[in-house]
């Protein structure tokens, strides 16, 4: 699965790690899906290292997880900080992941098992990555000129266009409560399985644009 983040400077398009890293690809593809990283700044962008984003805040301070809760790392040993445009987690010490992540600008090994990588970009990556590496800085690494992320697009797999149409001519409109939570009422259990269907089900309308 892929998304594309639409920022101010053109087109990132990022090729997701689901079956490497199920967790943090969860965690990202339901906030892209529920527009959290709507308007996010890229807050960080340093030459030749990295740039960074997902705290909706924009102080690089916030930011959360769909669980509200700090995850754990998922760290691979196939995947590593190897080539310009690799897309991981950012953190604050092991197993403190929340909704913020980085883009290399160049190979980092010395980040290899201290931060999740999650993804790849496949395309932008000389154009739009490249435009956002030029931007002046300030004295703390932050861009002097706003560089948003103004939406996110979620390009799902024909499996998943299959099975989402599947289970949206099954359920009809039933489904569309499942898909929205604040359609919920005070009679419906929230538990962490009705969670994770509904994190699945906000992934694939995004993903075929159901209304």
């Amino acid at each position: 699965m892929s998304v594309t983040l639409h920022t101010e400077l053109g087109d990132l398009k990022i090729e997701i790690f689901c079956e490497a890293v199920p967790t943090t690809a969860e965690n990202f593809l339901a906030l892209c899906a529920s527009g959290y990283y709507d308007n996010n700044l890229f807050h960080r962008n340093i030459k030749n290292f990295i740039v960074q984003t997902g705290d909706p805040t924009g102080t690089g301070k916030g930011g959360n997880s769909i669980w509200g809760r700090k995850f754990a790392d998922e760290i691979k040993s196939s995947l590593k900080h190897n080539a310009r445009g690799i897309v991981s987690m950012a953190n604050n010490g092991p197993d403190t992941n929340g909704s913020q992540f980085f883009i290399t600008y160049s190979k980092l090994p010395h980040l290899d098992t201290k931060y999740t990588v999650f993804g790849k970009v496949i395309d932008g990556a000389d154009t739009t990555l490249d435009a956002i590496e030029k931007v002046p800085i300030d004295e703390k690494n932050r861009p002097i000129q706003d560089i948003r992320i103004k939406s996110v697009t979620i390009h799902a797999n024909p499996l998943a266009d299959l099975v989402a149409t599947i289970v949206g001519i099954i359920l009809g409109p039933a489904c569309l409560k499942f898909i929205d939570p604040m359609k919920w009422t005070e009679e419906d259990t929230v538990t962490e399985e009705l969670m994770r269907i509904v994190l699945a089900f906000q992934i694939m309308a995004a993903a075929i644009n159901l209304p």
